[in-house]
This record gives C-alpha cells, structure tokens and sequence, in this order.
C-alpha cells in the first residue's frame, strides 16, 4: 500500500463541509429529512386543497355570487355537473377529453397518498384500500341510502323554495360511451372528495392537535362551500353529509366505506338523469 501523501496526511475528514464528499472517498450519505414542524404541515395542507378542493370551494363561491347577482332568480338557472367537451359530431374527441380529465382528477389524491407515505404512513393508514371490500360496500349502500334520500328532499324543497339553482347531473351528447363515462365520473367523485376531505384532511389535522369536533366542522364546511354553486339548500345538505361522513369515519377509521356512498349516490344521480328526467313531473328540471 502507497505511503500517504503529505496533503492527504494534512487532510481530515472533519474538515470537509456538511454534505460534500472526502476526497478519494464515494459520494456522501444524504442528508436526514427536516422533521415535519407544524408550519409544514400547514403548509402541506394549503397546498394539496389548493390543488384540489380548495380551489373548487373558491371556484364555486365565485359561481354562487354571480348566480345571486343575476336577474333570474336562483330556481331559474341550471347548473350542469358533466357536460359535454367537443361537438356531438366529434365523440371521440368528446371522450378522450372526458378520460383525460378523470386521469388527472386523480393527480391530488395520489399527492395526498404520496405525502402520507412519505411521513411513514400509508393509504391503509386512511382506511382507502380493499382489505373489506364486503363490509366497505355495505357500510357505503347504507350511507348512501340515507344520504341520498335526504339529499334528495334537501334538493326539491329547497328548489322550490328559490333557495337552489336546477341540478342537470350530466348534459352529455347521446354516445355509446355516455353510461360508462358517467359511472367513471361517479366514482372519481367519490374518491377525490372522500380521501382528500375526510381521510387525508382529518388525519393532517389531528396531527396539527386540531379537536375532532372541530377537525370534523373544517371538513365539513369545506365540503359544503365546494357545493355552494348549486344553491343555499345544498350548501346545508352537504354540511350535515360532511358531518355523518367523519362521524363514520372517527367511528370506523376507513375512508373506502364513504367512497363506496358517494359512487353510489353519484352513480343513481348521473346516470338516472338520463332516464329520469323529463318523466317524473316533480323532478326539477323534468319539463327541461
């Protein structure tokens, strides 16, 4: 073995700066991950709502004050869910913009699933995986029984009391893809919202030191102002879903059974808008 040099006798491995490699030596270790302060966590928070929910709330507020501020009254303006995105004599120009835009509807949710992983947890942590498929379903048909039914009366009295604009669940030209693209839609509803708002936010926000009764309001609220588009009654009806919704899940600690409700309860809306409406009399937006 080659005797030393003077200036590598001369040279200490304390001597070299925090994160740079000794010479002659491999490159150096990287450095441990900052602890994740409170004010990261805050911060982690704006970003994936702002990303996501967060600017649907303030996209919908903006919607609702415009709708306020019309000269028809609330009753007489029509929000649509699902519309169309090319001409009718365009359908799959119309589809590949209907898949793109459920593709990258997912981008936050798999942020949200990235960022728990990165702090040593995982989606299991949320209960979003497929472990109890069985009891998830049957857990999410009985929630979406009584929110869907309650949502509903929610809707046509508040309709017909001015508070609420008519509902068009899904303005879609007539294609062969129509059915499937509306049940796609229903379930990235139910997964975007489900995850964001009530698994990952409740979790970040417990870990903020947040009480549940004030953890469960905040997502609540939030859920409800990202409605408000479609009138005052709906912005109440989607409050009291929020608070059921992280009830059930403070009591059962999974998410997948609160997307399982909201597929379903999407799915009856947009997919039995296009059998229903225009042939029951009391439907909002029947005679349209």
């Amino acid at each position: 073995m080659p005797e030393p040099t003077s200036d590598e006798r001369a040279h200490r491995p304390e001597d070299d700066a925090p994160g740079e490699a000794a010479p002659g030596r491999g490159p150096a270790a990287a450095p441990a991950p900052a602890p994740l302060t409170r004010g990261l966590l805050a911060g982690e928070i704006v970003l994936v709502l702002a990303l996501s929910l967060g600017a649907a709330a303030v996209a919908a507020v903006i919607s609702f004050v415009g709708s306020l501020t019309a000269p028809e009254s609330l009753a007489e303006q029509t929000a649509s869910l699902i519309g169309s995105q090319a001409a009718e004599q365009r359908p799959w120009l119309d589809l590949s913009r209907q898949l793109a835009s459920l593709v990258f509807a997912m981008a936050p949710v798999a942020l949200a699933v990235y960022l728990l992983h990165r702090t040593r947890e995982s989606a299991a942590t949320i209960g979003f995986d497929v472990t109890r498929p069985g009891r998830d379903l049957l857990g999410g048909a009985a929630l979406a029984a009584l929110i869907g039914g309650g949502g509903l009366v929610v809707y046509v009295v508040s309709h017909q009391l001015g508070l609420s604009v008519t509902v068009a669940p899904s303005s879609l030209n007539d294609h062969w893809w129509t059915v499937p693209v509306l049940l796609l839609q229903a379930v990235k509803n139910g997964v975007l919202e489900e995850v964001i708002v009530v698994g990952y936010l409740m979790l970040r926000l417990d870990q903020l030191g947040w009480s549940p009764l004030r953890a469960a309001v905040a997502s609540s609220l939030l859920r409800a102002s990202y409605h408000i588009y479609q009138g005052l009654g709906m912005f109440f009806g989607n409050l009291v879903m929020g608070l059921v919704f992280c009830w059930f899940y403070r009591r059962y600690g999974r998410v997948m059974p609160l997307v399982a409700a909201h597929s379903l309860i999407d799915i009856v809306a947009f997919v039995g808008s296009v059998y229903v409406l225009g042939r029951v009399d009391w439907l909002p937006g029947a005679g349209g």
